[in-house]
């Protein structure tokens, strides 16, 4: 297998070796970019990754033990190994997040600037023009033209604003196969070259078929015109910056030469979907906690999610193209979660690849409804179990395999707690004479394992409370504590049918089952309910099991399971009900679940004409930009 994955690579050693010996050479030769990169001593990160190691194995043991300790009445039957097994192997995932909440909580409490504490990279001269040239990316794929073109509107208003529109040029990737979506494309492209040609370019080209996927498109555009930028910002569909957080991390880049992928902190944008808005303001505590936490002990081999994130193009382009997998199955061929492997490429070439922890300016859509959220979910769990081929890439650093191994650990701690939700139920119901568990040390664990769980958004919402400003932009205290609370509820109802979803997933790729990379659903509308009942029937039969055990035990035993069951009993009503404009409306009338851009909305996100914020006046942008056009290329 080490000899299959050098061939595919076309790597050894010892080239390895030469390629982190001459990544100088890639480097910009404009004098104001040859500055040092201001870094952590080698010592002290060491120092930080034997401080965590220690942590999450000590934590691993100490919980492995507990567990060992509940079951040990009556002995120790293949049940008992079994649940003891799938509950190991659901941990480390589990303690890695509550310790990266401790520390990222530590960080913002005791640092008077958490990001540049964890991320420690010049931010270069605010003041000074741009001395580089950054291709923003728009990777596409039959999606809505009328929003992609607002938020590239933005983009390149806000660009014009900052005077530094000249630094940029916009490619838009289409790999859409809707021969009348990707002529509405073009026409889009024409209009927004009319409009800002003669400040930022803009470029369309569309490939007949999306071979490798994004990771793919954004292949052929650096074979294309990857020598003709140093930079590339990298977009989604659905992704918006302002100019301020792009300036932001083009000047980090610029003023640091051995920075290859910097990754900004994205956030939801304001939705008029109730699905979506429940789920992003979770995702907006617990992110902002844990990142801070993993940064200040990954260090310079952070994570790459994809979009909203600058790259090295010279270094990208010689030591990150990704190879077809050998063999057949779902699990060969191209590579579908492109960015972690590009990432450890990145950071295998002597280059480093970090993420800065701090919100603003930087945002992305959530799926509108559960079966996009399912859907979005299973492309990545198939992408991830990729990996298992890359764990033995040779030259890769020690922190990148964990990385690898914890991107596929991630799903497949799915089936193993549902392994561990059915031996227990099955235990409880078949033994006869005697306690099957320990009652003390189980309630010991099941509130360790559940504040361990929800740690990363406890901890940020106790930084939030200790900050009247931010306090404030979350609507208060008490509603950011009412919202975090019915939150945590939300979570362990969607925790089982997504834990499912996997399982069923992962189950088929065994059958060959496999995943594309379709258009994704970004509107509100509801779910039609033969759809719903179609895809989410095996959560609800797990439900009606789940319901009916929990009837033959003792209620003050099996309360704790009782979100585990009902969440996938209702997983059908729930998934039409909050995929609906109404309820959409009734959650944002709520006030509950806010964000700061509710509070106080950026004037750029107003011109995106949000449907959330259909009832205030979008701004018209007074650009004066002339309608000088630029070509505009096709494949």
């Amino acid at each position: 297998m080490r000899l299959a994955i050098d061939k595919i690579f076309e790597i050894d050693h010892l080239k390895v070796t030469n390629m982190r010996e001459n990544s100088a050479q890639l480097l910009p030769k404009v004098g104001a970019l040859s500055k040092p990169l201001t870094r952590i001593s080698d010592r002290v990160m060491y120092f930080r990754r034997l401080v965590f190691g220690c942590l999450v194995l000590i934590s691993f043991v100490a919980l492995a033990a507990l567990m060992a300790f509940t079951l040990s009445p009556g002995g120790f039957g293949i049940m008992d190994i079994l649940l003891w097994s799938s509950f190991v192997v659901t941990l480390p995932w589990t303690i890695i997040g509550f310790w990266n909440a401790v520390i990222g909580l530590s960080v913002m409490r005791f640092s008077r600037d958490p990001a540049q504490n964890v991320c420690p990279i010049d931010a270069g001269n605010f003041g000074a023009p741009l001395q580089t040239r950054t291709a923003i990316l728009s990777c596409i794929r039959n999606e809505d033209v009328e929003q992609l073109e607002k938020n590239l509107s933005a983009i390149l208003f806000d660009l014009f604003k900052s005077g530094e529109a000249p630094a940029f040029t916009l490619y838009v990737l289409s790999d859409s196969s809707d021969d009348v979506i990707a002529a509405h494309e073009r026409l889009m492209c024409e209009r927004l070259s009319k409009t800002w040609g003669s400040h930022v370019p803009v470029t369309y080209r569309r490939r007949n078929s999306n071979t490798g996927f994004k990771a793919g498109n954004i292949a052929d555009f650096c074979e294309r015109w990857g020598d003709q930028h140093d930079f590339a910002l990298v977009l989604d569909a659905d992704s918006f910056m302002t100019a301020d957080a792009i300036l932001a991390l083009v000047r980090r880049m610029e003023t640091n030469p051995k920075l290859g992928i910097l990754q900004s902190l994205a956030v939801g944008l304001p939705t008029a979907s109730a699905f979506a808005r429940v789920f992003q303001f979770g995702m907006r505590l617990g992110m902002r906690s844990y990142t801070i936490g993993s940064a200040w002990w990954q260090g310079d081999c952070g994570p790459y999610w994809g979009h909203n994130a600058v790259l090295r193009l010279a270094p990208f382009k010689k030591y990150c193209k990704l190879p077809d997998l050998p063999g057949t199955g779902p699990l060969s061929g191209c590579i579908l979660s492109h960015d972690q492997v590009e990432a450890v490429l990145m950071r295998r070439a002597g280059y480093e690849v970090r993420v800065l922890p701090q919100e603003g300016g930087s945002y992305e859509e959530n799926p509108p409804h559960i079966l996009e959220f399912i859907r979005r979910d299973l492309r990545w769990c198939q992408g991830n179990l990729q990996y298992r081929r890359l764990l033995t890439m040779p030259g890769l650093k020690p922190i990148s395999r964990l990385q690898l191994g914890l991107a596929m650990l991630m799903f497949m701690g799915s089936p193993a707690w549902l392994c561990f939700m059915i031996c227990a139920a099955t235990i409880g119901y078949t033994v006869n004479g005697y306690a099957p568990f320990r009652a003390d040390t189980g309630q010991l664990l099941f509130f360790t394992i559940l504040t361990m769980v929800f740690a990363p958004k406890i901890a940020t919402v106790i930084d939030i409370l200790f900050r009247p400003a931010l306090r404030r932009s979350f609507g208060g205290g008490m509603r950011l504590v009412l919202s975090t609370a019915s939150e945590i509820i939300y979570s362990a109802i969607l925790a089982p049918m997504m834990a499912i979803a996997h399982s069923l997933f992962m189950a088929g790729l065994a059958l060959g089952k496999t995943i594309g990379w379709g258009a994704q659903a970004r509107g509100v509308a509801r779910l039609p309910l033969s759809l719903a009942a179609r895809k989410l029937w095996p959560q609800t039969l797990f439900g009606v099991a789940g319901t009916l055990w929990i009837t033959t035990q003792p209620l003050a035993i099996v309360w704790p399971a009782l979100p585990i069951a009902i969440g996938p009993l209702l997983a059908i009503p729930l998934a039409v009900l909050l995929s609906s404009k109404t309820a959409g409306n009734i959650a944002f009338g709520s006030t509950l679940w806010r964000i700061p851009e509710e509070t106080d909305t950026p004037q750029e996100l107003l011109m995106l004409d949000l449907p959330v914020f259909a009832r205030r006046k979008t701004p018209e942008p007074n650009t004066q930009a002339d309608s000088q056009s630029v070509p505009v290329e096709a494949a």
